[in-house]
């Protein structure tokens, strides 16, 4: 890096919204994290400065072919206070991969992460305190040429958005209704599933789209060349539990690597509960649901952390998992991870950061 992290703070600061007023994503912090490539010279002005519009070129690349990569992490308050981020570092490395994808310049993940850590620090009362609630921190990478021709782009632009959200489940945890999706497809191996970029979210709206007239609330995508094989929900991973096993979609370079799957898998293995990461068919999941082994299904993401599943409709045929009831493990597995994401449960993996 060739410049030292700028700070320049805002003389205004934003109202900020009561608790019960804070959605998701609506609200934005008085600062942002920003930062320049250029070809040649490499990653340069890191500055944190009050939030505020972006100056694009009609023509910048990523406007036309899509050179855009992101994150999402959360910023949390413990018992006593203190801020605390959970696996940022993780966030970072997983930026680097979709970086290298989309042939974008890769991160110092090092930097990044103290600038992060910097940028929080400044933005603490902004972490709101209420049971379930956090700070969402929107990490991302866009291509800045003005040029109207097929490469990769010459120049970029990083920038960390931080927004104040409201609790997931508000009314409580509810198993959702998933629909699996057997004529779109997300992603193929050797394309880009496995990373996080803008592209394969519009890609799938209009799976999301008409599953909600449907009557559910996410899609299961399957594998996009043989359309038979589980691969993940929506903006989660998947897992089923099938006879005291918990049965996970491998990672194939069509799914993409979560941390909250990660960390999930970890906790289980430390539990001693057997998991298998295999090629999971419907087929497979509906013999086994038909036979009363199926006993139950969570998905796993930033936002929801563990979110139950309590149907799923394949072709017509619909499967009501443990009674459309929260299983057990699920609700387990939510609160241990919650609990050390706000510090109310130890944390042996080493996986919460403070903001100081």
């Amino acid at each position: 890096m060739e410049s030292q992290l700028k700070i320049t703070l805002s003389e205004q600061k934003k109202e900020k919204p009561s608790s019960d007023k804070l959605g998701f994503g609506v609200h934005f912090t008085d600062h942002m994290f920003t930062m320049d490539y250029t070809k040649g010279k490499g990653w340069h002005d890191p500055q944190i400065v009050p939030y505020s519009s972006l100056t694009l070129d009609p023509a910048a690349m990523v406007f036309h072919y899509g050179q855009a990569v992101f994150e999402g992490l959360k910023a949390y308050r413990n018992k006593e206070g203190k801020a605390w981020l959970f696996r940022p570092d993780q966030n970072f490395k997983r930026m680097n991969r979709s970086l290298n994808r989309l042939s974008m310049p890769l991160i110092d993940e090092e930097f990044m992460l103290e600038a992060l850590k910097q940028l929080v620090a400044i933005e603490k009362e902004w972490i709101p305190t209420e049971s379930g609630t956090s700070l969402y921190i929107r990490p991302f990478v866009i291509a800045t040429d003005a040029f109207l021709g097929v490469r990769a782009s010459h120049t970029y632009k990083l920038l960390i958005l931080l927004s104040p959200v409201g609790a997931y489940y508000a009314g409580g945890m509810k198993p959702v209704k998933i629909y699996v999706e057997s004529n779109y497809v997300r992603a193929v191996r050797g394309g880009t599933g496995n990373a996080k970029t803008a592209g394969n979210y519009a890609g799938s709206l209009k799976a999301q789209e008409e599953a909600k007239e449907k009557g559910y609330e996410q899609v299961l995508w399957l594998d996009g060349i043989e359309n038979k094989y589980v691969e993940e929900v929506g903006s989660m991973n998947v897992f089923f539990k099938v006879k005291g096993e918990v049965w996970v979609p491998a990672l194939n370079g069509s799914i993409l690597e979560g941390i909250t799957r990660d960390s999930t898998i970890q906790l289980l293995k430390d539990w001693g509960v057997p998991v298998v990461e295999k090629r999971i068919s419907m087929e497979e999941l509906y013999e086994a649901y038909t036979r009363g082994e199926l006993e139950e299904a969570f998905g796993t993401g930033t936002a929801a952390v563990i979110s139950p599943i309590g149907e799923m409709n394949w072709n017509g045929r619909q499967m009501f998992i443990n009674g459309e009831q929260i299983g057990e493990l699920t609700s387990k597995l939510y609160d241990v991870l919650t609990g050390i994401q706000y510090g109310l449960v130890e944390d042996k993996f080493g996986w919460s950061v403070e903001i100081r």
